[in-house]
């Protein structure tokens, strides 16, 4: 495994480069020239960049090492489980409050909050205690939720409302930044296995690295973008008012009618029109696999000896071939739908999961098969977030569009705590479980919702056959914003 993880990386880092240079050359670049001309908003986006990425290159350290960290620590899988499911159940509670808190503390204050939560993560990885443990997973749902949408949230307020930069402007800085987070990705993995393995610094090196990380992208944010809010003469941006001012309460109960308000329109959103909510189960189904993926990578692998960062920059540089593949099947030489490539990127997801139902028999396992199913299932996810993220463009209204795939989220946390919380209950049964079938049990129930995903996308696309928003005409569309995966 040792040689064949090298291999990998060195041919999907050849291959991402290739589909790169065949992309740029099918599809010249359509950012705005005038955007790239002008130099208040390079400077601006500049600023928002070197927080962004900052706290991405943190959140991406995590990644490789987490489940090693646990297994250092002598916890059973059972036990992990339960330490995933908690931060999942945390994405679920504090996810709605994500949206509200910046509202009320304002957004630069929200973010240097999700600097200090994330630090205070990190740190409690230091620890072999398991309560401490469990508070460092629900720190880090709350960290995960808030930088899933702050950081945005600044940039979007600012760029629009302070600036009065045309919108058509926005996709320039996200497209940016989603290009530099495969990269960060694919780094992160190399630097966690250089301070692991290579330096012998043990699974908690990523973490501590991490911390130092983010209490740069607190100070960029601090003064930055301090300075960025005094000289248009905004200083504090809060929605909230001072505590002895006579309408701060009005105002906190403004900022709460309006989070409960966006929470109904959303949900009314999404049962009065069947395309939203056929494309809700997609992404709750099919999400929700990849968080249970990120679970199972490493006790599958782990015991033969892989160099677990070399294996995780395997995945994520497998997930930019799929973006990248994307690029070129949407481009005016190919032309294909976005529908076509999410029906096609559902099959091989349930390709990948029907193989490693085979690959991980107890007893029987096959390592490089399933190292190769992995590798398949970041392809499809590759595929799959450009695809679907055009598809929420185009069916859901823009005004209802962040508190709708808020709904969508609730679902899809909850099927992966449902799914660990099996696999912990099949496990503990079993001692333990990590000789028993458990986890290829758990993959033939992924395989499963994988094809419920794949009946969701025929019956949507049957559903809206003649229907215009789901098709793409021209040129790449919209959407491509959002293809930001968050290992955690």
């Amino acid at each position: 495994m040792l040689v064949t993880a090298y291999l990998a990386i060195i041919f999907l880092l050849a291959l991402c480069v290739v589909l790169e240079l065949t992309a740029r050359r099918l599809t010249p670049p359509q950012s705005a020239p005038t955007a790239v001309a002008n130099p208040a908003f390079r400077r601006f986006q500049s600023i928002f960049l070197r927080a962004y990425l900052l706290a991405l290159w943190a959140d991406w350290l995590q990644g490789p090492y987490l489940y090693k960290l646990y297994r250092h620590y002598s916890f059973l899988e059972s036990q992990i489980a339960i330490l995933y499911v908690c931060g999942l159940a945390s994405c679920v509670l504090f996810a709605p409050f994500s949206g509200w808190l910046p509202q009320v503390l304002g957004r630069r204050q929200t973010c240097l909050l999700f600097c200090v939560s994330y630090s205070a993560c990190c740190l409690t990885k230091l620890s072999t205690d398991y309560f401490v443990l469990i508070v460092g997973r629900i720190l880090g749902g709350l960290s995960t939720s808030l930088l899933t949408t702050t950081f945005e949230s600044w940039y979007v307020h600012r760029h629009v409302e302070v600036h009065d930069f045309p919108k058509e402007w926005i996709p320039t800085t996200f497209t940016k930044a989603a290009t530099w987070n495969h990269g960060l990705a694919v780094g992160a993995g190399l630097v966690a296995n250089l301070l692991a393995e290579w330096l012998h610094l043990g699974p908690v090196a990523p973490f501590l690295l991490a911390v130092p990380c983010l209490a740069c992208c607190g100070w960029v944010v601090l003064t930055d973008w301090g300075k960025e809010e005094a000289e248009e003469g905004l200083e504090g941006e809060k929605q909230k008012l001072p505590l002895g001012t006579p309408n701060a309460g009005v105002a906190r109960l403004s900022a709460r009618a309006r989070f409960s308000r966006s929470c109904h329109d959303g949900l009314r959103c999404l049962l009065s029109d069947r395309r939203v909510m056929l494309l809700g189960g997609v992404q709750a189904l099919f999400e929700s696999v990849l968080y249970i993926f990120i679970f199972l990578w490493t006790p599958v692998l782990d015991p033969h000896g892989p160099p677990l960062g070399i294996v995780f920059s395997c995945l994520m540089a497998a997930s930019m071939a799929g973006s990248l593949l994307y690029r070129l099947a949407t481009s005016t030489r190919y032309r294909l739908q976005p529908g076509h490539v999410l029906c096609l990127a559902v099959l091989m997801a349930f390709f990948s999961l029907f193989m490693l139902t085979f690959s991980t028999t107890p007893g029987q396992p096959r390592p490089r098969e399933s190292f190769l199913a992995f590798l398949l299932l970041e392809l499809a996810s590759g595929l799959y977030f450009p695809a679907v993220s055009f598809l929420h463009g185009r069916v859901i209204p823009e005004e209802k569009r962040q508190s709708v795939l808020a709904w969508f989220r609730l679902p899809l946390h909850l099927l992966a705590c449902f799914g660990l919380l099996a696999l912990h209950g099949e496990t503990a049964g079993t001692g333990g479980g990590e000789e028993g079938s458990g986890t290829r049990h758990m993959f033939g129930g992924c395989a499963v919702m994988m094809l419920a995903a794949f009946m969701a996308v025929v019956s949507l696309f049957t559903l809206g056959r003649n229907d215009t928003d789901l098709r793409m005409e021209g040129t790449r569309g919209e959407g491509e914003m959002e293809n930001i995966l968050n290992y955690d």
